[in-house]
């Protein structure tokens, strides 16, 4: 009898634990289970390019940077304008221009307003601190410009005690306070170098390229003093810690310059490669 109770017990003990078993797998039909936990494979059509718009590559300028980037019938046009088209055609991407004043366009970035700065922007260490940049996409520099009939300022060492004017938040601003203590901020370089032949400022530091097309096409009455001040390697600017869009934009680039594409845009906007400028 006590044979008997024993066996029950056991069979009765079996069938529960095989009850408990299919319970926990929640699987009658006799497949192989397999449990996975969280997908941490990279997207292969995002590729964790941690975008603003999903397909859309979405970037910034002033739209005050005439021939660089610039609003014509309300389109934003301009040398900015068709690299940064061109990097997000090669990237795989919509291209999305906007425009954003210039003295918080490095605070829109931070904010996720866009993607990456294309206008113009000046690599620095400085800047470096907050942002990333790409390789250089042109290089220019810093260079003084006058008016036509202004013979007293032919050096440098001129500038003391002149008013010069800069473009608001730009590098040009820091190089113009070591050669005197009176700059004028403005919006738009292009202002500032409208100022010139009436006298209203004695001297303008400004890009390069961006005076030179201004004496091109608007037919301003202004000369170059001297070389450059300084070579600057104008780059793409994008929030830290994206690597994978960073390089991607660096790709493009090489891609650009290698196959001719870049060449062409530069000469249609400038008449010369300003990469080697």
């Amino acid at each position: 009898m006590k044979r008997k109770g024993k066996w029950v017990l056991t069979s009765i003990l079996s069938l529960i634990f095989i009850l408990l078993l299919g319970a926990c797998s929640g699987n009658t039909s006799g497949e192989k289970v397999e449990v996975s936990g969280p997908d941490t494979k990279e997207d292969a059509s995002s590729e964790n390019l941690k975008l603003v718009h999903d397909g859309k590559l979405t970037f910034a300028m002033s739209g005050l940077l005439k021939p660089l980037n610039y609003k014509d019938n309300n389109e934003l046009v301009g040398f900015d304008v068709e690299i940064g088209t061109e990097i997000a055609k090669r990237i795989g991407l919509e291209p999305n221009p906007v425009t954003n004043p210039w003295e918080t366009i490095n605070q829109g970035l931070k904010g996720n307003k866009y993607d990456v700065i294309i206008g113009s922007m000046t690599a620095t260490e400085e800047r470096l601190k907050q942002v990333d940049f790409s390789d250089p996409y042109y290089i220019s520099g810093a260079q003084i410009f006058v008016a036509e009939s202004n013979d007293a300022f032919q050096t440098t060492e001129d500038a003391s005690g002149k008013k010069i004017g800069v473009m608001q938040a730009s590098t040009h601003k820091e190089v113009a306070e070591t050669m005197t203590d009176d700059v004028k901020g403005y919006p738009s370089e292009i202002y500032a170098l409208q100022d010139l032949v009436p006298g209203r400022i004695d001297a303008v530091i400004t890009d390069k390229i961006v005076g030179v097309s201004a004496i091109n096409e608007q037919g301003l009455k202004i000369k170059l003093v001297g070389d450059v001040l300084n070579r600057e390697e104008i780059s793409v600017a994008i929030n830290k810690n994206h690597d994978v869009l960073l390089e991607k934009i660096n790709e493009a680039i090489a891609e650009m310059i290698a196959d001719g594409t870049y060449e062409e845009i530069s000469m249609k906007w400038f008449g010369l490669n300003i990469m080697e400028n």
